[in-house]
């Protein structure tokens, strides 16, 4: 796992909204401490702990995680209010989220290495079905293989919709709301061409981001050198922040802290 996979986050986070039971989960969700606009930090730690834990951690810490989510998603679920059914445990809505998850490790690998596109080895593939099933995702909801993972992923592509509450929630993420004012400002144009940059069809169009054939050379260019740096580091440093939080939550487990 390579820190800068954390550049992908919130073009990430876009993907999976795009399901409307996930969008509107997060939309509506009256769990505040996970809500980004509000405590960034804290979703920043939260949901780095969960993608370390689930792909570097123990079968007990993931364990001992899922109980600590499943806390939260209790309360995750549609209203008479809701426009469309939800429920946070749903085993569809999980493994759709494990899909762009693992999109986003693929694609921000192949890109610092310099090769777009690239696919990652059948047995970190598999091994990645954790990403699903350190939540309520069974093991065999898991594409077998990456022929299947394309599959499943141009069927989810068939649900995608972004109605005007998720896109407004989405594009105050793409704004920086959460931010204090002088980074939102100074960071904006970064943030806005790396998201993009990162997002696949149909996201930018639902999202109305503008990109060129320019810009995807730009951002293929910055990638393969930021790569050539990243790849250069001791491991410590290229696996952080996750790293960082696994440790961080193993500290919290020892000392019967909260963990999410």
């Amino acid at each position: 796992m390579l820190g800068p996979v954390v550049l992908s986050a919130t073009a990430n986070v876009v993907m999976e909204l795009s399901w409307p039971g996930v969008g509107h989960g997060v939309a509506e969700s009256r769990v505040d401490s996970g809500n980004v606009l509000l405590h960034p930090l804290h979703r920043f730690r939260t949901t780095t702990a969960y993608l370390a834990v689930a792909l570097l951690g123990t079968d007990e810490e993931r364990a001992d995680y899922r109980r600590a989510v499943g806390r939260s998603h209790a309360h995750v679920h549609a209203t008479a209010a809701s426009p469309v059914d939800y429920d946070a445990f749903d085993p569809e809505l999980q493994r759709w989220v494990a899909l762009c998850l693992y999109r986003a490790f693929e694609d921000t690998w192949g890109l610092l290495a310099g090769a777009p596109g690239m696919r990652l080895p059948d047995a970190v593939y598999r091994e990645c079905a954790t990403l699903g099933t350190t939540l309520q995702m069974r093991p065999e909801q898991w594409p077998a293989d990456r022929d299947a993972f394309d599959d499943a992923w141009d069927d989810g592509l068939r649900h995608v919709r972004i109605d005007d509450p998720v896109r407004e929630h989405l594009h105050r993420l793409l704004r920086g709301d959460f931010l204090p004012t002088p980074v939102r400002r100074a960071t904006e144009p970064s943030r806005t061409f790396v998201t993009t940059g990162f997002l696949h069809e149909p996201f930018r169009s639902l999202l109305g981001l503008a990109w060129s054939p320019a810009d995807q050379r730009r951002f293929e260019t910055w990638l393969r050198r930021l790569g050539a740096v990243v790849h250069r580091l001791p491991a410590p440093l290229r696996r952080a922040p996750y790293s960082t939080t696994l440790t961080d939550l193993r500290v919290r487990r020892a000392l019967g802290r909260p963990l999410a």
